[in-house]
């Protein structure tokens, strides 16, 4: 599958993910999306405060800031709810909340992604 159309995918099921926080009551707004080269480096390169493989560098990340009752939500686990609809929606999908590094957890709750080869 070409990189083209995996964010394709990945857009349609933010999307989703959207409408599916509004239909649940809730609220968002965007958090960081994509991640310019040019100020963050390319795809593979550590560059500003962008990890060298962020999916974000290649448009198949997407930060969501989620709102309940008018509250903005600091904790990952106010967005399991999200992250496991977003894991439901294609087996490419993973969510933040699930991160961990050097095998200590590591959440991103408001990080959700689709992997790409």
């Amino acid at each position: 599958m070409k990189l083209s159309e995996t964010q394709r995918e990945f857009a349609r099921d933010l999307v989703y993910l959207k409408i599916h926080i509004l239909a649940s009551g809730n609220e968002f707004t965007e958090g960081d999306s994509y991640r310019d080269p040019r100020v963050h480096g390319e795809y593979g390169v550590k560059g500003s405060y962008a990890s060298a493989m962020s999916g974000h560098k290649r448009r198949l990340a997407g930060d969501v800031n989620l709102f309940i009752d008018g509250e903005y939500q600091t904790t990952t686990e106010a967005h399991r709810p999200y992250g496991e609809y977003w894991k439901s929606l294609n087996p490419l999908n993973i969510w933040g909340g699930d991160f961990t590094y050097k095998g200590r957890p590591r959440p991103d709750g408001n990080h959700y992604e689709r992997k790409h080869k």
